[in-house]
Order: C-alpha cells, then sequence, then structure tokens
C-alpha cells in the first residue's frame, strides 16, 4: 500500500490524474483556439435618429477627463469619467457583429471534439485515481 506525500496530490487534490489533466487542457485550449478562429467579428456605425452618434457617445468621457484634470477629486468628474467609459463599452458591445465562419463539416467536428474532449478528460483527472 502506497501513500502519497500530503503536498504531492494530483488535479482537485486527488492523486494521480496528471496526464489526463494536462492532455485535457491542451485539447481545451487547441479547440477554443480553432473555435475562436473561425469567428468573424465585424463592426457598425453608432446611430441615433440615423445620425452618427459616435462624437456625442464622447462628450461625458471628455468633459470627465477635463474636470478631473482641473480638479482631481471632482465627484462631477468621476461620475462623468465612469459614465463615459460605460457608454463607450456599451456601445462598442451593441454595434459589433458576431459571426460563425464557413468552415467543412470535419473541421467543425474536429475543433468542437477537441474542446469537449478535453473537458471530459479535465474533469476525469479531478476524480480520485486509484
Amino acid at each position: 500500500m502506497t501513500t502519497l506525500h500530503p503536498k504531492a496530490s494530483g488535479p482537485g487534490g486527488t492523486p494521480g490524474g496528471f496526464g489526463e489533466f494536462f492532455l485535457g487542457l491542451a485539447l481545451v485550449i487547441a479547440g477554443g483556439y480553432w473555435i475562436l478562429n473561425q469567428v468573424q467579428v465585424t463592426g457598425g456605425s453608432w446611430t441615433l435618429y440615423g445620425y452618427n452618434a459616435f462624437g456625442i457617445s464622447l462628450l461625458p468621457f471628455l468633459l470627465g477627463i477635463g474636470l478631473l484634470f482641473y480638479n482631481g477629486k471632482s465627484a462631477a468628474g468621476w461620475v462623468l469619467l465612469g459614465a463615459g467609459l460605460i457608454i463607450l463599452f456599451a456601445g462598442i458591445l451593441s454595434n459589433l457583429g458576431i459571426y460563425w465562419r464557413s468552415t467543412s463539416l470535419f473541421a467543425a467536428l474536429m475543433m468542437f471534439g477537441c474542446l469537449f474532449a478535453g473537458l471530459g478528460l479535465i474533469a476525469k483527472a479531478l476524480k480520485t485515481h486509484g
């Protein structure tokens, strides 16, 4: 009967499973990369009632920066800066178009197969081996 040193435990605090864990991790990384590589992200224009709204969305951000350069403790400056960042972030996200590029069925099965096989191996590695 062998006992492991308390500090020599495997993934998840269980004995064994190092090989499965790292092989699973490699498969998850490869599959995830291939999947993300097939996704195309495009941007659209920021419009408000038919007019370009990007400049208007910058106003709170720029006013906040101006107030903070004038007085670094200005509460209004921090509020405007924070609101401006939220508006910019929301505007960028709301104008994104995300598309799956054409690929063969074999390539898609390989991508998702690697990802889910890796997740399965990682989950198996976390179980007690013995």
